[in-house]
């Protein structure tokens, strides 16, 4: 028998995650447990141990509400992503979620030995991972497309969720003040019906946008300045599909370097591949760190954050 949930964890905490057979007996007919997907890019981390980055108790809502909800039971490890081998190439690379039922804490040196296969979880998992329709159609079931099933609502104005960030050491103290400081601005602006520190502007000049660069992985560039990217966005903030909001605004006007080209993702709305005639690409340390995103304060997802050809030049240097 698989012991019960383990609980409290907390950032910093070691913990191991379960033999293959133990993660087995906690899923469903689905692969999931709690709506939550084992996926299998899972798999390679059977028996292996782990710090726990941060608990799942203030995630960002990227489906339906763009707003807070929470998971659960849930953690992050580390930097622990899904590099989409199960799910054909997908290239979002997600942060994988973790149920606390499939760790166990680490209460010695010496590793528990994991004996037997994997076989039976990776047949129940990857049963459940890619459906095609009588039509031909192919989608993909991931924790991306079941992260709003897999949650709950979680209230802007109710203070305990912010809270339990401090207490459960999720955030340290400094970084929690900052932040919370910002949500008390921003959020009565929203509730008024205001826009956030980017009024978004529309229609697009297609003046601004620029030629196709070419850029490849290792490349120096430049992000373009806030000014600069209002004319290439859409009333929505949007530019080829990616969308420009308050998370890309402290990364405006410096320098990096191209990390990954991104042309083949899974669509978490639907589970549908999408292949991207005009490529995305992330650059080497944007990442999305929830401290400005409107409604989802604290958010631990740490998404790459993506930009377009449009919103970056050609640098001569790092």
């Amino acid at each position: 028998m698989v012991e019960d949930r383990l609980s409290a964890l907390r950032r910093g905490d070691l913990v191991e995650v379960r033999p293959a057979a133990e993660i087995l007996a906690t899923l469903d007919d689905r692969g999931m447990l709690e709506g939550l997907p084992f996926m299998p890019e899972m798999l390679a981390f059977c028996g292996r141990r782990f710090r726990i980055d941060r608990r799942a108790d203030k995630i960002c809502d990227t489906m339906v509400t763009a707003r807070s909800r929470e998971m659960p039971g849930t953690v992050l490890l580390e930097d622990l992503r899904c590099d989409g081998s199960g799910h054909d190439g997908c290239q979002a690379e997600c942060r994988i979620f973790w149920k606390e039922t499939w760790l166990r804490r680490v209460d010695g040196l010496a590793a528990r030995t994991s004996e037997g296969s994997d076989a039976g979880l990776r047949e129940r998992v990857e049963a459940n991972t890619r459906r095609t329709s009588s039509t031909g159609e192919v989608t993909y079931t991931c924790q991306a497309t079941e992260h709003f099933r897999a949650s709950k609502r979680l209230r802007s104005w109710d203070p305990r969720p912010y809270w339990r960030e401090l207490r459960t050491g999720n955030v340290p103290l400094v970084r929690w003040l900052s932040v919370i400081a910002r949500a008390l601005v921003q959020e009565p602006r929203r509730r008024l019906g205001l826009r956030g520190p980017f009024p978004v502007l529309g229609p697009r000049d297609t003046d601004a946008l620029t030629q196709q660069l070419n850029l490849q992985v290792g490349d120096s560039v430049r992000t373009k300045t806030v000014e600069e990217i209002r004319p290439t966005l859409t009333h929505e903030g949007v530019n080829n599909g990616v969308w420009f909001d308050d998370e890309n605004i402290p990364f405006c006007g410096r320098s990096f370097r191209v990390r990954a080209r991104i042309n083949h993702l899974i669509d978490e709305h639907n589970g549908k591949m999408l292949d991207l005639e005009k490529e995305w690409l992330s650059l080497e340390g944007v990442k999305c760190s929830g401290e400005h995103s409107i409604g989802r304060w604290f958010c631990p997802r740490a998404f790459h954050v993506q930009w377009t050809e449009d919103w970056l030049e050609r640098a001569d240097r790092p």
